[in-house]
């Protein structure tokens, strides 16, 4: 599977907010009080049939400030990490009749302004997961954005380690800013996976592993104080889980065994209704 990267300037063309496809915006949140309403307030109108906020027990404010917006909220009843909380997000977007899922940050690091560029390629029908790239545009720019000198280097690293395990040409693949098909989210098993950062490497290469059709969109850098970020120590730790996860995806494309994230989906038939 190769890159490619979708029109910077892409509209969406088609009438009301998907051309009658459901556009569902999930916010997974943890202490966002002070940027949720301000990330919700600049999501572009026409681009949210709904937005989902789904409360990983916050400590904070979050779920007061949450109750005075226009959206659906789920508190969950105990802290479950990063990748727990996204699996609760994707599973209330399909219950709630979702065909395009984008996760967007509730600490304003991604601009929701950029939502229509993500959800295009798969209204176009041209892609099943579209990445928003902060190194589309080059090093230089994601430094101007405020990306920390060691954070880039990592992120480099990393992504040229996966690219090379994983036939890939991407440019970023550590990027939080996502959009998803409903049938990306039904056919790749992600409930399999951590419930920690790492998540987000193995549904990259489950989106390799499942043949799915991945593209990019350029997104600027956006660090600031109130945004969150994860520090050096669990960076290190979501770095070496994530070389873990490729050596097992080369086991797994070895024939050398396969990590249950990456056996075949074994479908039942549903009952009719």
């Amino acid at each position: 599977m190769s890159a490619s990267t979708a029109d910077e300037n892409a509209r969406v063309d088609t009438p009301g907010p998907g051309g009658g496809r459901k556009i569902v915006i999930v916010m997974p949140a943890y202490n966002a009080a002070s940027t949720l309403e301000d990330t919700v307030r600049l999501i572009p109108a026409g681009y949210a049939d709904e937005v989902i906020v789904v409360d990983d027990a916050s400590l904070d404010a979050t779920l007061t400030v949450a109750s005075t917006l226009d959206v659906t909220t789920l508190p969950l009843p105990h802290n479950v990490g990063y990748g727990g909380n996204q699996k609760s997000c994707y599973l209330e977007a399909l219950r709630h009749g979702a065909d395009v899922v984008v996760m967007l940050h509730p600490d304003g690091q991604y601009d929701p302004e950029l939502i229509p560029r993500l959800v295009q390629p798969i209204l176009d029908g041209e892609a099943d997961m579209v990445l928003g790239s902060r190194l589309a545009a080059g090093a230089s720019a994601a430094r101007a954005g405020g990306m920390p000198w060691w954070k880039l280097a990592a992120n480099r690293f990393l992504t040229t380690t996966e690219n090379t395990v994983l036939g890939t040409g991407f440019s970023e693949l550590h990027t939080g800013y996502r959009a998803y098909s409903r049938g990306f989210l039904e056919s790749v098993p992600f409930l399999r996976n951590s419930n920690d950062f790492v998540f987000d490497s193995e549904v990259i290469v489950q989106s390799v592993a499942y043949g799915q059709r991945v593209v990019e969109v350029p997104v600027p850098t956006r660090y600031f104080p109130d945004a969150s970020s994860i520090n050096f120590r669990v960076s290190a730790v979501y770095g070496m889980k994530t070389l873990w996860t490729l050596a097992r995806y080369a086991r797994h494309r070895a024939g050398l065994g396969s990590a249950p994230f990456l056996r075949p989906v074994r479908r039942t038939p549903r009952p009719e209704a």
